[in-house]
């Protein structure tokens, strides 16, 4: 039994050491890549990176529902940030809350990825300086939207990107 506490108590100090990693947002662009998420989130609200949201008012039935993501950098360098959970990849992680105005959440319809940890350097995407970097999505090809109605689109992948975005949009899905 002595043993067993022995054991219990090292597994214990060993599991909240590990939760106490370093992250100090201090890091360079090549630490970037080698970083965890957490880190990455602290680095990136550094150094000038952000994302925004966008896609038509009004989306008819049989439409495509595109939304526009876009990853700005304010920094005097180069950033790097990790594609995962963002539109930069195919759907393989639910990245976007969407909801109806009556708050009903809209079923994620795709794949749900498992992950190596920390991410590798090809996960991660180059922003240049004061530039910006674009992608469209089709959310038909991620979610069960099928009813007409009000919807409001929050982004909820920030941290794994280490990509914030601040504001939601909505959007009329109509016949």
């Amino acid at each position: 039994m002595k043993n067993f506490n022995i054991l219990l108590s090292t597994a214990v100090v060993l599991a909240l050491s590990s939760c106490g990693m370093n992250n100090n947002g201090a890091q360079n662009s090549t630490d970037a890549a080698n970083s965890s998420a957490t880190e990455v989130v602290d680095s990136t609200a550094e150094k000038g990176l952000f994302a925004k949201i966008s896609m038509k008012d009004t989306v008819k039935l049989g439409e495509l529902v595109e939304l526009k993501f876009t990853v700005y950098n304010n920094a005097d360098t180069a950033q790097h940030f990790c594609k995962w959970h963002t539109p930069f990849e195919p759907f393989i992680s639910k990245y976007l809350d969407v909801k109806s105005e009556s708050g009903e959440e809209v079923n994620y319809k795709g794949a749900m990825a498992k992950r190596v940890m920390p991410p590798p350097a090809s996960s991660y995407m180059a922003v240049n300086s004061k530039d910006s970097v674009s992608t469209t999505v089709d959310l038909l090809k991620g979610y069960d939207l099928t009813k007409p109605a009000k919807y409001t689109i929050t982004y909820v992948g920030q941290n794994m990107s280490g990509l914030i975005v601040k504001d939601s949009i909505s959007f009329v899905y109509a016949k």
